[in-house]
């Protein structure tokens, strides 16, 4: 992760000159080398004198000369030869010259890739997304658009649960979640909020008796095998799959292989029961498996976006991009009002 980097790469700049509170310190604590003496002496070898460069310094030549003599001291070496035309670098000076550089380079670094991320201009996006919420459709191209405008941001995608998702969002582990609703015992210090409205859509198998009807009823699946229903303590689309069945007077029955994940598509090719997935699950179906219209104007699924109330712009930005994304994808089944 961009943060995980951030900390390694600091690190190694203060790892070379030891540097803690603008001062490099030896392991028992006693300051060695400041941040102004490096600089003092950059600037000493850059004008070739003292003199010169206590007029760029805006310090009295005595100072500079005073913190050059102490940072010799503490380094136990001599650095620069001095002589009426000015001073020489020893070899010594020449080392600690150029290590110097490097240090100041990457520590300036450091600062302006931290204040980037503090501004939103760089930096990770944790997302996650249910499985009956794929990552296909209108959102890797939105994802491709959003990150060629944000060329600082990249994005960690992983697949949890709904539950899942809240502990990890709250937790901090995760940024932003894609979730189907309904999200059972909804966190309060998040907001869920929804953003798309989806068509829900009847698998069957290639051969089944429903396989070359235009519209089923949802009442005519009562005595069909279904390949996923709900967890108890989960919601998601099984559990709104069996609102959905309850509405029309039964509880789906599990067939005798069921999951409530991407497999579920596989088991209705394998014959096993039919599954009642949204629109763009469905599309994921390949060979052995027909997709049939629902003949229900509440045969829907809601898509819903979570976050921390705290979020950082540049989840703020992801999630914003994602919403209108899934908005254009779901056509007239827009965007929840």
């Amino acid at each position: 992760m961009r943060a995980c980097a951030l900390r390694q790469h600091r690190a190694v700049v203060l790892h070379r000159a030891n540097i803690e509170c603008g001062d490099v310190r030896s392991r028992n604590g006693m300051t060695m080398v400041s941040l102004r003496q490096l600089r003092y002496f950059l600037e000493v070898v850059e004008a070739g004198g003292f003199s010169a460069a206590a007029e760029r310094l805006f310090v009295a030549q005595s100072a500079l000369s005073r913190q050059i003599s102490e940072l010799e001291r503490e380094l136990q070496a001599v650095l620069l030869e001095r002589s009426s035309k000015g001073v020489t670098l020893t070899p010594a000076g020449r080392t600690f010259a150029d290590e110097a550089r490097r240090v100041l380079t990457e520590l300036e670094g450091s600062v302006a890739l931290t204040r980037s991320v503090a501004r939103g201009e760089q930096g990770t996006v944790r997302l996650a997304h249910s499985t009956s919420v794929p990552f296909a459709g209108e959102l890797p191209a939105a994802l491709h658009a959003h990150l060629a405008a944000n060329a600082g941001v990249s994005v960690e995608i992983s697949t949890l649960s709904s539950e899942q998702q809240q502990d990890d969002i709250e937790a901090g582990r995760i940024d932003l979640g894609l979730v189907r609703l309904p999200v059972l015992r909804p966190a309060p210090s998040l907001i869920c909020e929804r953003i798309a409205i989806e068509r829900l859509l009847l698998l069957v198998p290639t051969g089944h008796a429903l396989a070359g009807e235009t519209a089923v009823r949802v009442a005519a699946l009562a005595d069909t095998p279904f390949v996923s229903i709900p967890h108890r303590e989960r919601g998601g689309l099984s559990y709104r799959v069996a609102q959905l069945c309850q509405q029309h007077g039964f509880f789906p029955r599990a067939a005798a292989a069921t999951s409530r994940k991407i497999a579920l598509i596989n088991l209705v090719a394998a014959g096993f029961g039919v599954a009642i997935v949204p629109e763009s699950l469905a599309a994921l179906a390949g060979p052995g498996v027909c997709r049939v219209t629902l003949d229900d104007p509440q045969a829907v699924c809601e898509v819903a976006l979570l976050r921390r109330r705290d979020a950082g712009t540049l989840a703020v930005a992801l999630g914003e991009a994602l919403k209108l994304a899934l908005s254009q994808s779901t056509a007239d089944f827009s965007r929840v009002q």
